[in-house]
C-alpha cells in the first residue's frame, strides 16, 4: 500500500483500517509519519547481535515552526541532548533512517493508542498495541519535556513539588537526582528486555534497597508504569518511621496494590519473587556493597546503584604503604579520599564483572546537585570471566593491600 504525498511534500498517514493490516514495523512507521496524531515516540536499547546505536535514546514529536509542521528529533547521549528538525520531504527520509538504526524497542504514543515494538533474541518483531486517548501538543515554546513531570501527584505527596505542580526551590537538587537516575533507568530496562534478559508478559519486579524516604522508589514506579509496564515495586528499609511515612504516601496515591515496603536490612532482605531490577541510591559506604551483593545473589538481570561515602577503602589506605611511586596520591587527606572513591568503585565494577555482569560506570547527575554522582549500571550476561580480568584484579588489590567488602561477600562463594 502506498501513502500519498501532498503538494507541500507532506506524506499522509494510512487510514486506521489500513494500519491495522500492516506489520509491526510498518505500523510504527505509519505512526511516526502521522503529523496530526503522533504525540511522542521514544527509541532505546540495542537490538541483540547488532552494534550499539549512536545515542542512548531518541525522542520524536511534531512542532510548528514559522507556520510549518516539523518533525523534531532529540538524541540523548550520557551528557546532553541534541535536537534537529525536519520538514516536508525530509520527514519520511529521516523516519526511514531512524527506523533502520539498531534500537531494541520503540515506544510510540499517539492521540488514540500506544504502540510498543521490541525485537526478540532472534530478531523477530513483537508489537503490543493499547487503546489510549491523549492530546497532541505542537508548540515549540512549551515547557521543557522532563522524564518526571513536576506536577506528578507522587512528587506533591513527597513534598518535592508544591500544589501548583512546581518543584520547590529547596528540593531542586533532590528532584534533579531522581530524574537523572530515571533517565538512565528507562533505556537500560528497555535494552535488557530487548536482549531477552527480562521476560515480558508478566509483572515487572523492581526492588529499591535501602529506600529511605522512597523518593527513587516512587519515581521509578511512576516512570515505568507510565511507560506501559505492569510494575510491582518493593522498597526495603529498616527505619520504621520512614516505612510508616512511605506507606501513607503510597496509600494516598492509590498504589498500595502495586507498591509495598518491607522491614529488613539490605543483607537480610527476602523476597517471594526474584527481582528483575534492583536499585540503590546513595546507600552509605559498604551498604552499597551489601545492595550489589544482594542483587547478585538474586541473579537480578539489571542493577543500578549510585554509591555514597567510601569510608571502608579510605580507612584501609591509611594503614598501608602505597606501591611506588604512588605515595604522593595518599599523602594528603583530601586526595587520598578522592582516590579511595575511584579505587572503590573500580574494584566494585571488577567484582561484578567476575560474577557475570557487564558493568558501566557513568556520571548520572551534575556535581552541583550532589558530589556523589557516579552510577554503577550492571546487566547480567553470564559472560565467562577472563584470566586477564582475574589477574588484573588480583594484582590491583595486592599492590594497594586492600580487601573490598563486595569481594568478601561474593568472590569466595564463586571460587568455591
Amino acid at each position: 500500500m502506498q501513502a500519498e504525498v501532498d503538494p507541500a511534500g507532506h506524506q499522509d498517514t494510512p487510514t486506521a483500517d489500513a494500519v491495522g493490516e500492516l506489520g509491526a514495523w510498518e505500523a510504527i512507521h505509519a505512526a511516526l509519519l502521522d503529523r496530526t496524531g503522533l504525540v511522542r515516540a521514544v527509541a532505546s536499547g540495542r537490538r541483540r547481535g547488532l552494534d550499539q546505536p549512536p545515542y542512548q535514546r531518541l525522542e520524536l514529536r511534531y512542532v510548528d515552526l514559522k507556520g510549518q509542521r516539523h518533525l523534531q528529533l532529540t538524541e540523548y547521549d550520557e551528557r546532553q541532548a541534541h535536537t534537529r528538525n525536519f520538514v516536508g520531504a525530509e520527514v519520511p527520509e529521516a523516519v526511514g533512517k531512524l527506523l533502520a538504526l539498531p534500537y531494541g524497542t520503540w515506544h510510540v504514543e499517539t492521540t488514540t493508542e500506544t504502540l510498543r515494538l521490541r525485537y526478540t533474541k532472534k530478531g523477530k518483531e513483537l508489537l503490543h498495541r493499547q487503546a489510549d486517548s491523549r492530546e497532541q501538543s505542537t508548540s515549540h515554546d512549551r515547557v521543557k519535556q522532563r522524564v518526571l513531570d513536576p506536577a506528578a501527584p507522587f512528587l506533591i505527596e513527597l513534598g518535592i513539588s508544591d500544589h501548583q505542580g512546581r518543584v520547590k526551590p529547596s528540593r531542586q537538587a533532590k528532584y534533579k537526582q531522581i530524574e537523572e537516575f530515571c533517565k538512565l533507568l528507562e533505556p537500560a530496562l528497555e535494552e535488557a528486555i530487548s536482549a531477552g534478559r527480562i521476560a515480558t508478559g508478566r509483572p515487572l519486579q523492581v526492588v529499591d534497597l535501602g529506600c529511605g524516604n522512597a523518593y527513587l522508589t516512587l519515581a521509578a514506579h511512576h516512570l515505568l508504569t507510565a511507560a506501559g509496564h505492569d510494575v510491582r515495586t518493593t522498597g526495603v528499609d529498616h527505619n520504621p518511621t520512614a516505612r510508616k511515612r512511605n506507606t501513607r504516601v503510597v496509600t494516598a496515591l492509590g498504589w498500595q496494590d502495586e507498591l509495598r515496603f518491607v522491614d529488613a536490612t539490605i543483607q537480610a532482605a527476602e523476597l517471594d519473587v526474584r527481582p528483575d531490577v534492583v536499585l540503590a541510591l546513595h546507600a552509605c559506604d559498604t551498604a552499597t556493597d551489601d545492595a550489589l551483593a544482594r542483587a547478585v545473589q538474586w541473579e537480578a538481570p539489571l542493577v543500578l546503584a549510585a554509591p555514597c561515602c567510601h569510608h571502608d577503602i579510605q580507612k584501609q589506605l591509611k594503614s598501608v604503604t602505597p606501591p611506588a611511586p604512588y605515595s604522593l596520591m595518599t599523602r594528603y587527606g583530601i586526595v587520598r579520599e578522592r582516590f579511595a572513591d575511584v579505587l572503590t568503585d573500580s574494584l566494585r565494577a571488577a567484582v561484578l564483572r567476575q560474577v557475570g555482569y557487564r558493568v558501566e560506570v557513568v556520571q548520572f547527575v551534575d556535581s552541583q546537585h550532589t558530589p556523589r554522582n557516579l552510577l554503577l549500571r550492571a546487566a547480567r550476561t553470564n559472560a565467562p570471566v577472563t584470566p586477564d580480568l582475574e589477574s588484573d584484579y588480583a594484582e590491583l588489590i595486592a599492590e594497594w593491600q586492600v580487601s573490598p567488602r563486595l569481594a568478601e561477600l561474593l568472590l569466595p562463594e564463586v571460587r568455591a
